[in-house]
């Protein structure tokens, strides 16, 4: 990997802890409507902090939470990794259980508004919705984060364990100025911490069938830098061959290139444990997959059908950028395409950077943007089980399995640290919705968001409450 947190870490660091001026609250019975009303309040101001990265400028929602911290007399901490990177945390202190973090991400990427019905930044609530960027993609994840937290600062619940709030920048470039920035350079948060609850995993609803998964492995991300050079000239005289043609030549011999497919033991659990919600032939496949793994017209069925479960099946890779000439009549003497590459947790990386240059060829220079360690966190954990119990309690004909997820999130740098990290949101998200993560139209039912409060607090209350928070679920 050539990019690494430690040389982000040379950035400008800002750090202050503002202490609380009251004392917690009497413990009293939660009145769980009035903190769902909030926590929608919440989301839709929170949607309206501009925090599209690039550039970021997590420091201004850093700074909407900080408010509400202090409003409510907890202690937190924020620090800049850089000018605008603004990171904030805040513990609720418990008994010598491992602690566990509650972690999102405050950065969204970029909106074309030209393409939605609402503002992109508006968090419009309308027909049922909460409409905005970020409303899937984590900002209703940490919102449940938060109101969790308050409920259980509020009735001032003995815990069992440390349970900390988290939220962080810059995970859609990487997570360097957030989640690795505070890694390398304030590990004592981590001390104790044994759990990490984060986005990855969750619900889905299709034609009223849910099913739920919890994140427990990834894909692993490779970001690829690709150079091609050659003779420069006029546009108007054009050379046999040049960077350009060398560049196009190669990425199309890599587009026609298919890495192996293969069954790993975790997807092929998580295809086991979801094969009951699928109609045939889909049922059949997913309960046998090892079967029909190495079918190639099963499998471009599958990407069809699926394109998120086929790559759960091999290595693959986007071509997503491309680089040339500033101008359209001159032949640049070097040209440049990035592409996008994720690899199955077990793959040998050097194995697999060796097969991508020999499909490239010689003429193109590869370069390693970005690339992490995979991590597996076990299942036979209290926190795996009661989130299983909780959502299958809200959902009794849900599906419920340990998922493998074909893109990437912070929890890798915790999985490294020996953290077990899971990820999930209580929310079982419209099939029709999906498509709203870093597309058009992002948004969020207001009922998951009032019913993910109650399934959140309810985990948390069992796994790090001495007793109930609500008296009534």
């Amino acid at each position: 990997m050539q990019r690494s947190v430690s040389r982000i870490a040379l950035g400008l660091t800002v750090m202050f802890t503002a202490i609380a001026g009251t004392s917690a609250p009497v413990a009293a019975q939660l009145d769980l409507e009035a903190l769902q009303d909030e926590a929608l309040a919440w989301l839709q101001e929170y949607i309206r902090i501009n925090t599209i990265n690039p550039p970021g400028n997590e420091v201004e929602s850093a700074g909407f939470f900080a408010r509400i911290f202090e409003a409510e007399g907890i202690t937190y901490e924020m620090a800049e990794s850089a000018p605008g990177r603004g990171n904030i945390w805040a513990r609720l202190e418990g008994g010598d259980e491992p602690g566990i973090v509650l972690l999102h991400h405050m950065d969204v990427v970029p909106a074309d508004a030209r393409f939605w019905t609402s503002d992109p930044l508006s968090g419009e609530l309308r027909d049922g919705y909460v409409y905005g960027r970020g409303a899937l993609d984590t900002k209703t994840s940490g919102i449940l984060h938060l109101a969790t937290f308050l409920a259980l600062h509020r009735t001032a619940i003995p815990l069992t364990r440390d349970v900390v709030f988290m939220a962080t920048a810059d995970e859609e470039a990487g997570g360097f100025f957030g989640a690795g920035w505070l890694v390398e350079n304030r590990p004592e948060i981590f001390e104790g911490i044994g759990f990490l609850l984060n986005e990855g995993g969750g619900g889905s609803d299709v034609d009223g069938a849910i099913n739920f998964g919890l994140e427990v492995t990834q894909k692993v991300p490779y970001w690829l830098r690709l150079t091609a050079r050659g003779e420069p000239g006029h546009g108007s005289r054009p050379l046999v061959t040049y960077a350009s043609v060398k560049m196009i030549e190669a990425l199309d011999r890599f587009r026609r290139h298919e890495f192996e497919a293969r069954l790993i033991p975790a997807v092929d659990v998580h295809f086991r444990g979801m094969a009951e919600g699928y109609a045939e032939p889909w049922r059949s496949r997913f309960e046998n997959f090892g079967a029909v793994i190495g079918d190639a017209g099963v499998l471009r069925e599958l990407q069809l059908y699926d394109p998120g479960l086929h790559a759960l099946t091999r290595n693959t890779c986007s071509i997503t950028r491309f680089e040339g000439s500033e101008k359209i009549n001159v032949v640049s003497p070097e040209v440049a395409a990035e592409i996008d590459c994720r690899l199955l947790p077990d793959q040998d990386p050097d194995a697999w950077l060796a097969e991508v240059r020999r499909v490239l060829g010689s003429e193109v220079e590869v370069e390693v943007l970005m690339g992490f360690t995979p991590a597996v966190s076990s299942t036979d954990t209290d926190l795996y089980r009661t989130v299983r119990d909780v959502t299958l309690e809200e959902f009794p004909d849900a599906g419920f399995v340990p998922q493998v997820v074909g893109g990437f999130t912070d929890s890798h740098f915790f999985r490294d640290l020996g953290i077990t990290s899971y990820g999930y949101t209580a929310t079982a998200t419209p099939s029709a919705d999906s498509g709203g993560v870093h597309g058009n139209d992002e948004r969020v039912t207001e009922e998951n968001v009032r019913r993910g409060v109650a399934m959140t607090l309810r985990i948390l209350e069992r796994f790090a409450a001495t007793r109930p928070v609500m008296e009534d679920h």
